[in-house]
């Protein structure tokens, strides 16, 4: 069996019990998804490498304590860890970046630097409500899909399998949520910035 074919959770579990190679073809298979996010937000190739390095000795220090609870979601947990990263990059430097996303439509993505006041907290959170009753809004089936991808975190695959469908329908789906749910902001001419 080819070990570039073996899933990521094998091969972490592979790591754990001490197989080098297994975190080997992990980085090799994500690195290059990892580190264009990281540029993404830093936009330095420097600091992008350091970020890229410091989640991986995250990763290996997380795998060796033994604190890696599996779920099989490897590569969105170390994009969480890389994320951050990134995150505590800009609070060193007092400067937080606008982070924008380019796939999905994650309106909850709310960054906190740890100074903001008690009044931005209550607007975040009156916000937040706002959107969960906007998503109220949708039709069953896509609100299921936005719910599970979005608050639940889970994959299109996971999505598919716990609702019965194909996974092309559920990203079809997500897709027609996400396009009712702009129409429902500018119905009530809402305004989600911060």
């Amino acid at each position: 069996m080819n070990i570039e074919n073996v899933q990521d959770a094998v091969l972490v579990k592979q790591y754990i019990n001490g197989s080098e190679k297994g975190l080997e073809v992990l980085i090799t298979r994500h690195k290059q998804r990892i580190y264009s996010f990281i540029f993404s937000k830093v936009m330095d190739r420097d600091i992008t490498e350091d970020i890229f390095q410091d989640t991986f000795i995250k990763v290996i220090r997380t795998l060796k304590k033994g604190k890696y609870n599996e779920e099989g979601k490897f590569l969105p947990w170390v994009m969480r860890i890389a994320h951050n990263l990134v995150i505590d990059h800009f609070r060193r430097n007092k400067r937080m970046p606008k982070f924008q996303s380019r796939n999905d439509f994650d309106i909850f993505d709310v960054i906190s630097d740890g100074e903001e006041s008690m009044e931005y907290d209550m607007i975040t959170n009156q916000m937040h409500e706002d959107v969960r009753k906007l998503v109220e809004e949708l039709p069953a089936d896509q609100k299921e899909v936005l719910t599970m991808r979005i608050f639940k975190e889970m994959s299109f695959k996971e999505i598919a399998a716990c609702t019965d469908v194909s996974i092309n329908t559920a990203l079809g789906r997500m897709r027609y949520a996400l396009i009712n749910l702009r129409k429902v902001i500018d119905k009530h001419n809402i305004v989600l910035t911060r």
